[in-house]
This record gives structure tokens, sequence and C-alpha cells, in this order.
């Protein structure tokens, strides 16, 4: 097999590899904090709203508090939420279980592996430096390394060149419909995990697998790319 040809997973970061929503939430509430509003936001019942970005986060913490958000004030705020996720990014972020020794698994036998997230290439490199795992992935495309994000293919078809893979031999392993529109626009496989921020409540957007636990994910990828 040539080097162009190499069999390739990308994963999406927040929700797929790592439960990043406790960070995510302190980080928004933060922001609030700052603005003599207290934290509006919690960490377990408002995850789901986490992984929708910065902003989301923001539009619900000022709905719950005013009845409305002010779109003009959530762009003024972002970047502190940025600054704020950024000094303190991994103090509630775990990996979930099995998933480093799955990527070492694949790593052993031939794959290709690397992550492709629409968190700021920035934000994601420290925090994949913060908890030790950087170096297990060949390739990084962040929301703002290329002129698009996903649900564009782009930045996918990205992550696996740098992972010195083919497309046509490749699949995304991710958490929402973002991940599953990006690998429809891909022409791939995508696996969707059924214990992120959703659940197995993504079994709705019909991937071409779900996965229960990064123990059953060689098998499954095996399946679908060989």
């Amino acid at each position: 097999m040539g080097g162009n040809e190499r069999r390739t997973v990308i994963f999406d970061l927040d929700g797929t590899l790592a439960d990043t929503s406790g960070d995510l939430i302190a980080a928004a509430n933060a922001c609030f904090d700052a603005l003599g509003q207290g934290a509006p936001l919690d960490p377990v019942a408002d995850a789901l709203t986490a992984f929708h970005g910065g902003r989301a986060m923001l539009r619900l913490g000022f709905e719950r508090l005013h009845g409305a958000a002010d779109e003009a004030l959530i762009d003024r705020e972002f970047p502190n939420l940025l600054t704020a996720y950024g000094a303190d990014i991994d103090r509630h972020t775990v990996i979930y279980p099995g998933a480093m020794e799955a990527v070492g698994r694949l790593h052993q036998a031939g794959y290709g592996v690397g992550i492709c997230t629409n968190k700021p290439e920035g934000l994601a490199r420290t925090l994949l430096t913060r908890l030790g795992i950087l170096d297990q992935f060949t390739s990084l495309i962040g929301a703002d390394t290329l002129p698009t994000r996903k649900p564009d293919p782009a930045p996918f078809f990205a992550a696996v060149k740098g992972a010195g893979g083919d497309p046509a031999q490749a699949l995304l392993v991710g958490d929402t419909v973002t991940d599953r529109d990006t690998a429809k626009a891909a022409g791939v496989p995508c696996i969707l995990v059924g214990f992120g921020p959703e659940g197995p409540g993504v079994a709705r957007l019909a991937p071409e697998a779900m996965l229960d636990h990064y123990d059953a994910l060689d098998e499954v990828v095996a399946r679908l790319i060989g």
C-alpha cells in the first residue's frame, strides 16, 4: 500500500475524543460573572449547548437572564470567552474511556490518524498539549486553519492529507449533525459516538455506524474502510 493510499481515521475533538463541556460552560459563566450577572449556565444541564459553540452559550445565558439576546453583546463577549477558556482549558475536561487506547491501536494497525475540529486551532493544540496527547495525532485542522470549517468538507480533506491518507479510504468519527453533514459532503463514512453530549439520540442522523464505547472502534473501522 503506497503512502498516498493510507487508510485514515479523522476524529472530531469536543464531544468525540473528550468531554470538554465543563470548561466551555465555565468560560461562558466567567463572562457573565465579569458583567455582574452570576453564572446562569449549568455544566450538566447545558452541556449540549456547549458543543454548539461559544456564541450559543452566550446566547442561552443572555436569554435566560434577560429573556432575549443582543447579538452585538454576544460578539463583544465572545473574545472574552475565548480568553477565559484558553486560560483554564483543561480543569474539567476528560478524555472519553478507551479513546486513546483505540487511537494507539489504529496507529499499530497502520492507519493514519488526525483531528478535524471546529475549535480554533490554537485552542485545540493547547488542549491536546495539556492533555498530553497532541503527539498521537498526525494532523490537526481547526475552525480557523482554512477559510472554511465543518460541515464544509475542505477541512476534513486537509486533515486526511496531513495524516498521509487518501480521502477515498478515510472516515470521520464525530458526535453531531455537523460531523454527519461533513462526512456526507466529503462522500465518506461517518461513525457517531453514542456517549457524546446528545447520547444515543444521534442515531437519528443515520450514520454508517454508531459507537457505544471505543473498545469497538477497531472492528467498526475495519468494516467501513478495511
